[in-house]
C-alpha cells in the first residue's frame, strides 16, 4: 500500500464550499481501481485545516489518479480556496500486510 497524507488549509470563507468540491472528488476518486480508500479528515480544533488521506493499491496509482478528470477538477477548484500551499507526506504501510485490500 501507498499512503499519502495530503495537508491543506482553507480560507475560512471558503471552508464549507472546500468540503464541497473535496467530498465530490473523493466519491469519484474510491471508484478507481487503484484507490483502496479516500478520507477527508477537518481538524476538530481549527476548521480551516484539512488532511486528506489517500490509500493507494500500488505506487503507480497516485499518478494515474493525477490523470484523471475529477482531480484536475478539484485541483482548479480547491486551488483559490486555500490560505497556503497543500503539503502532502507520502507513507508505506507496514502493518496491517496487503492481504487483499
Amino acid at each position: 500500500m501507498h499512503i499519502v497524507h495530503v495537508h491543506v488549509r482553507v480560507r475560512p470563507e471558503f471552508v464549507e464550499e472546500f468540503k464541497r468540491v473535496t467530498i465530490e472528488n473523493a466519491r469519484n476518486s474510491v471508484k478507481e481501481p487503484g484507490i483502496a480508500r479516500f478520507d477527508v479528515v477537518q481538524q476538530a480544533d481549527d476548521p480551516t485545516r484539512f488532511v486528506l488521506v489517500e490509500v493507494y493499491r500500488n505506487s503507480r496509482a497516485p499518478a494515474a489518479h493525477k490523470e484523471t478528470a475529477h482531480y484536475n477538477a478539484w485541483k482548479d477548484r480547491a486551488a483559490p480556496m486555500m490560505a497556503e500551499e497543500r503539503t502532502r507526506v507520502q507513507y508505506t504501510n507496514i502493518f496491517p500486510a496487503d492481504e487483499g485490500w
